[in-house]
């Protein structure tokens, strides 16, 4: 009880100098599904809504990242926890924060920024059981942006090369080859029946945890008006659709990153040569404490910097990481601007502020404008050195500046005369119709840009060329395909089709399963009765190329692979099901509370899922589908506004809206939302002013 006071007192201290935001001006609508809507004077007191509703709904993953960026998260959840501790000091990003961040953000951002934390301080203030950690509140505003700096690393696909070092495994990386995914679909009025224009937001996101989507809409009278979802520890939404205009993100695998090893002293272990002069390593000792059981054990670990950036020692020598995603700290107010951009100029001005380290942009809005941008920070990298590979880092020819390739240099494809854009995390390349594509000579893939297609936009680009136009049946029919593409292709397994010719009399053992799989059409719905087959056999190669720790860079896997992973898919099944026919959905859960339902969808369908092993051989839903958006766009603005969520608005499991979005998640149906305030408040189902 002593400790729990002084916690509290400091919290109400802090609040007599936070930002000055009376909460009493701010309105919460939650209407039937339990999403917030909230209605403020300013975008200010906005922001200070969204801290407090998502903190109803989740405080304990709003604190995920917040705990990495002070170093207490190894405290709370032990050895997992202990990764994201280390990336922040590894990173340096707190020094990172604090040099830029006056300069970064304008002053009414910062307005911003501090209403934002005030709202999470007063919530932990209010609800000190919630919180996680006695040393994590009060925050402060440079701790929120910490937090973006920290998961944009993650977003930009640093952990690959962090792996890289970290285990000594230093071939060259296809990035392309390890992601997960997300699709983005728009669609101009020449393209669609109705004369619309729709934007298709269909994240694949963990559907759990720090990064999974929160929705809500925002109503400023400041002109912030906004429906769509973020991610906890989110100042503003980072996907969705304002009255006039809306947008989606997929991640882009291009080469943002390099690696560098270093010449060391063989007379000094703490020197590198850098042109010709020994330049001393900065030492940098982390300290933290890990939970294990109920103890907190302290650990100690050595990292280093360099003028490449941060540097780690493994058994082959010193290696240093250079990436743009620690060198900006502006994404959250890049994100405000895009948010309350009313026009095509308007966002593309807010995309030259180029604070958002990777990420494709797919948009579209009620002129009827649709735009794909491959957009991030591109290095302008010495053409003398093959970057993919281990780079030398004893010379300042290969040390590039924290200078980017300008927005109109990057892949842009505005307004195609074929009426639409995509991205399935493939190249940018292809992004539309093959005859306005860009060129693959301008883009080349020396200067980092990724090159290959992924399984999803084969299949897309060919369920495409059976429309000249598409009704809105066509276009909802188009993003819930389930079906592989033949021969089957996988980024991580190029020769997958492999298992769909093999000769039964070769194993004889196998014929059983191998029959199956030569039966199954390539659906992945939850009552296909060959695709339980190929989820488990997907896995098990999925496992192996984990285990192996790279990816095979000629995309093709030994036929022994192939057929370990038919053993273990058919061993599994008669173990635990007593027969190979299953449906998938028999296999694969949907799970949350009381409710356990089918799901389909596999790795690198438009409809993708990725698994874990669940109870009684079943597996458990962890990746894919996640946040689905539709905007219909009219010439007066957004006409309809359809979402649905993975699970529900609230991670209490006491909470009605927990998992009531499950049921038509599964069915593939859609729930209407709505900006019109009028409506909000006549269809809401709890209205409530936040109180001092």
């Amino acid at each position: 009880m002593k400790i729990q006071g002084l916690l509290l007192f400091s919290l109400f201290s802090l609040s007599l100098f936070a930002q000055n935001i009376d909460p009493t001006n701010i309105q919460i609508v939650r209407d039937k599904w339990g999403v917030p809507h909230i209605f403020s004077k300013t975008d200010a007191e906005a922001a200070y809504g969204l801290a407090w509703a998502h903190a109803e709904d989740n405080f304990e993953d709003i604190q995920t990242p917040l705990l990495g960026v002070r170093r207490l998260l190894a405290e709370v959840d032990g050895k997992e926890g202990a990764l994201l501790d280390a990336v922040g000091f590894l990173f340096k990003v707190d020094e990172i924060v604090e040099e830029k961040y006056e300069s970064t953000f304008s002053p009414k951002f910062k307005k911003i920024i501090g209403a934002y934390v005030q709202g999470l301080n007063e919530y932990a203030t209010k609800h000190p059981k919630e919180v996680r950690h006695k040393k994590l509140f009060p925050l402060t505003e440079k701790d929120v942006i910490k937090g973006y700096v920290l998961i944009m690393s993650f977003i930009s696909n640093i952990q690959y090369d962090l792996i890289r070092v970290f285990e000594d495994k230093l071939d060259p990386v296809e990035l392309e080859s390890i992601g997960k995914g997300s699709n983005g679909f728009a669609y101009a009025p020449s393209k669609t029946t109705t004369g619309k224009t729709y934007l298709i937001s269909n994240s694949h996101q963990p559907l759990e945890g720090s990064t999974a989507w929160y929705e809500l809409s925002i109503h400023s009278e400041e002109g912030w008006e906004f429906a769509g979802a973020t991610f906890a520890g989110g100042l503003t939404p980072f996907v969705g659709t304002n009255p006039d205009l809306g947008w989606t993100h997929c991640v882009n695998y291009n080469d943002f990153h390099d690696v560098f090893r270093l010449e060391m002293n063989p007379e000094n272990e703490h020197q590198y040569l850098m042109d010709g002069e020994w330049l001393e390593l900065e030492e940098r000792v982390l300290k933290m404490k890990v939970k294990v059981g109920f103890l907190k054990i302290p650990i100690k670990r050595k990292f280093y910097w360099s003028v490449y950036g941060p540097t780690v020692k493994n058994k082959t020598g010193f290696y240093s990481l250079r990436f743009p995603s620690n060198m900006v700290i502006g994404q959250a107010e890049q994100w405000s601007h895009m948010n309350k951009a009313r026009n095509y100029e308007e966002f593309y001005k807010a995309m030259e502020m180029q604070q958002l380290a990777s990420l494709v942009v797919v948009y579209a809005d009620k002129e009827g404008n649709i735009m794909f941008a491959d957009q991030g920070l591109f290095p302008e990298r010495n053409p003398a050195y093959d970057y993919k590979k281990i780079v030398p880092g004893n010379t300042k020819e290969t040390l590039w500046e924290a200078k980017f390739r300008p927005l109109e240099e990057l892949i842009i494809v505005e307004n195609p005369a074929c009426g639409y854009v995509f991205n399935a995390n493939n190249t940018g390349l292809n992004c539309t119709c093959d005859e306005e594509n860009p060129s693959a000579v301008v883009f080349s893939e020396t200067k980092g840009w990724q090159q290959h297609n992924t399984s999803r936009s084969i299949r897309f680009k060919e369920m495409m060329k059976d429309y000249d136009k598409l009704s809105y049946e066509d276009i909802k029919r188009l993003k819930y395909d389930g079906k592989f593409h033949f021969p089957l292709y996988h980024r991580s397994m190029e020769n997958l089709d492999f298992i769909r010719q093999i000769n039964p009399a070769d194993y004889p053992d196998l014929k059983a399963v191998i029959n199956r799989v030569k039966q199954w059409n390539g659906e992945t719905n939850s009552e296909n009765k060959q695709a339980a087959i190929i989820s488990l056999t997907i896995q098990a190669l999925l496992n192996y190329l984990i285990e192996k720790g790279s990816i095979d860079q000629n995309g093709d896997l030994p036929e022994e692979e192939y057929i370990k992973a038919l053993r273990y898919a058919q061993k599994h099944l008669l173990k635990h099901f007593g027969t190979l026919d299953i449906t998938l959905g028999d296999l694969q859960r949907h799970v949350r509370g009381d409710k356990d339902l089918p799901v389909g969808g596999l790795p690198e369908t438009l409809t993708s899922m990725y698994t874990k092993p669940y109870k009684n051989g079943r597996m458990e839903s962890t990746l894919g589908e996640s946040f689905i958006l539709f905007a219909t766009y009219g010439e007066d603005g957004v006409e309809k506004i359809e979402t649905i969520n993975c699970y529900g608005a609230s991670n209490h499991p006491d909470s009605p809206h927990y998992n009531d979005q499950m049921e038509p998640y599964i069915k593939k149906e859609l729930k209407e939302m709505t900006l019109d305030k009028e409506r909000i408040f006549k269809e809401g189902v709890r209205v409530y002013r936040l109180e001092k």
